[in-house]
């Protein structure tokens, strides 16, 4: 825990991850789809928006706490769903979603999750949130929807940008597979990182357990590869928002929206939020960043439904200026991947940890007090406005 004391930001422990974590996997967190110019503008666009500095203001009984769809959160952001999250570290859907419950955030688990729904369910107290892929495989995903239903789940993040896979370089170079597969390449990257090693020997959890055992013939990694890769569903619409709201009975956030159309279309169809998101990067390369679009999105759906963003978020500066360019909470990805690879439950601890002193740090010198109070009237300048 010492070293982790000694992590002072999110780019700090990003490079701890790299140094434990196997290539692949850091890889896999630390990427985007081909020239990975929208993964990168992710995070320099946020270093366009320019914070107004109030002085002489009490500063006295600050307070980041908020809401996310009318449940407290200890401050506004929720970790967002991560594929194979628990190949940063042994167990770490778990580890995350622990730290989360203690933290007093919302914690999203992934349909592409090592760890299965009823993993985290039997490990936390805390209702999490389940992201779930629309697959052509309609009767498992009903199943999915009612395992969710069955775990506590208290809300559905329904992610509608993933119909086809974007070509991601890094991951085709190193052969990305869950479990890795076994070549002299993958051993060597494991090889010089033992500790990982040790951690993933303690485990049984080393595949896609949401869907290992949940599927009729998908018996070994082959055919798990093969019904995965082939389950994305094309025909996806948004109709399908309904079915799945009335399936699960719970509220259902739609991500992976980037235009102001696609916004309107979900509140119509029944999304009691979205997320502003270009899933990392890793989809449309050259598509703008999340906070670019933000404010249209915002302007776009008024007081309709909440609008949370993803996408470039390695500080607590960034979370704020998400909310004062309009968006009633962010969800954290790589900044939490980073702080697991960087030591477990611990580590994501300590990533939530340095957010939060920097979102309440940046919220004082900007002369305010309440974190519901941060608006456009805080903004200096915003260097993305368009004409």
């Amino acid at each position: 825990m010492a070293a982790l004391d000694k992590m002072l930001t999110i780019a700090d422990l990003k490079e701890r991850a790299r140094r434990r974590v196997p290539k692949m996997f850091f890889d896999y967190a630390d990427s985007g789809s081909y020239t990975e110019g929208t993964y990168n503008a992710n995070e320099s666009d946020f270093q366009k928006i320019k914070l107004r500095q109030r002085v002489a203001v009490n500063l006295e009984g600050r307070s980041i706490a908020s809401t996310m769809l009318g449940k407290p959160v200890a401050m506004p952001t929720a970790v967002a769903p991560v594929g194979t999250l628990g190949m940063q570290n042994a167990d770490g859907e778990i580890k995350t979603a622990k730290a989360c419950e203690k933290f007093g955030i919302p914690f999203t688990l992934s349909t592409m999750s090592v760890c299965s729904i009823e993993d985290v369910a039997e490990n936390t107290t805390t209702p999490f949130w389940f992201q779930l892929y629309v697959m052509r495989d309609r009767p498992f995903v009903e199943r999915l929807i009612d395992r969710a239903r069955a775990a506590n789940c208290s809300t559905l993040v329904l992610t509608m940008d993933l119909q086809i896979l974007g070509q991601r370089h890094k991951d085709i170079h190193n052969g990305l597979s869950t479990p890795p597969k076994l070549n002299a390449y993958s051993v060597w990257q494991m090889m010089l990182r033992p500790e990982w090693c040790m951690g993933m020997l303690g485990t049984k959890r080393w595949t896609f357990r949401n869907i290992a055992g949940h599927v009729s013939g998908v018996v070994d990694l082959g055919s798990l590869s093969h019904w995965t890769a082939s389950q994305f569903d094309l025909t996806l619409n948004w109709k399908d928002v309904a079915w799945i709201k009335k399936r699960f009975g719970g509220k259902v956030i739609v991500k992976g929206v980037l235009d102001p159309e696609d916004a309107k279309l979900a509140v119509e169809h029944g999304a009691d939020a979205v997320i502003v998101s270009n899933h990392g990067g890793r989809q449309l390369d050259g598509a703008p960043s999340s906070i670019q679009v933000l404010p249209e999105i915002v302007d776009a759906v008024g007081n309709a439904t909440e609008v949370f963003m993803d996408g470039g978020i390695r500080s607590g500066q960034d979370i704020i200026k998400a909310l004062a360019l309009g968006a009633k909470g962010t969800f954290l990805g790589r900044s939490i991947v980073y702080g697991l690879g960087a030591g477990g439950q611990a580590g994501v601890t300590r990533a939530l940890d340095i957010i939060a002193k920097e979102m309440d740090t940046t919220m004082a010198l900007m002369g305010e007090r309440d974190i519901l109070n941060i608006g456009p009237k805080n903004v200096y300048s915003n260097d993305m406005v368009r004409d």
